[in-house]
């Protein structure tokens, strides 16, 4: 499971990759990287320059050089760019597509940079997704080793619910992450209305409704946490406690522009 602080961490093959494609106006190679690294001003100029996006989402292979964060921070900057030069965008209703005249209430969501710097980093955690093993008490003196997935909700619920207090902060976190990515970047994978209820005694999949009741109500535990005040977490997911909707769009929007095609390489998380 990711580390609970969320910070906007670039690698050093990152900066490189991001200074060499923009002018350096004068200015040496190492300055140019010493820029990105300590003004945020001109790393969010840089990272929102379209050169970087067009080369990081041009090959396969830029892939191996950057990392996932490098990658997401470059799209979300372009979908607020192209937000911006839309008046609205489109959602699915039953077997219908809807316009909404929105695209401003979203591409604005995207310009808080506390919320684009939490969108990047949630995206990447999702491009490698562990299971581990876990002992939990089931009873007064007597443990059991139980494996659980970060994908799954309910086991991250139960495990939240098997650990003191001051650990549960990361799988409350993880669960609201999980209810979001899947309505932002899987929205098909939740189920319709008539879809619902249970197959071989269990229940099958949560409806879209479920899922942002899920994830709205565990934004707004984890960021009651003490540790989402030390970590500067509280402010973006206050954001996105209150904002879920346009959240949940503005992740739909990069799905549907520019991953279509590649949301299931890109994403190791098991979902057709």
């Amino acid at each position: 499971m990711e580390p609970d602080r969320h910070e906007l961490e670039l690698t050093e093959d990152d900066i490189r990759f991001v200074t060499g494609e923009v002018e350096a106006g004068g200015l040496s190679p190492e300055r140019l990287r010493q820029l990105v690294r300590s003004d945020p001003s001109f790393r969010d100029a840089v990272l929102s320059d379209g050169r970087v996006f067009d080369k990081a989402a041009s090959a396969d292979e830029e892939l191996l050089r950057i990392s996932p964060t490098l990658y997401f921070q470059a799209l979300l900057r372009r979908a607020r760019k192209d937000l911006g030069e839309v008046s609205h965008t489109l959602e699915r209703s039953g077997s219908e597509t809807v316009v909404v005249f929105d695209s401003d209430d979203v591409g604005g969501f995207l310009g808080k940079p506390t919320v684009t710097d939490y969108l990047a980093a949630m995206l990447a955690s999702f491009t490698r997704v562990e299971s581990y093993v876990m002992p939990v008490r089931v009873r007064r003196g007597t443990w059991r080793r139980v494996r659980f997935s970060d994908m799954d909700i309910d086991s991250l619920a139960r495990l939240a619910a098997s650990v003191d207090e001051e650990h549960r902060f990361r799988y409350f976190k993880r669960i609201a992450d999980v209810c979001l990515f899947i309505l932002g970047i899987f929205p098909s994978s939740a189920a319709s209305a008539g879809q619902r209820g249970l197959r071989g005694g269990r229940r099958w999949r949560r409806t879209a409704e479920e899922y942002a009741e899920v994830g709205q109500r565990h934004y707004g535990t984890a960021m009651e946490h003490p540790t989402a005040h030390v970590a500067g977490l509280a402010e973006p997911m206050e954001l996105l406690r209150d904002n879920f909707p346009v959240a949940r769009k503005a992740l739909n929007f990069i799905a549907e522009q520019y991953l279509r095609y590649s949301r299931t390489r890109v994403f190791d998380v098991g979902i057709p």
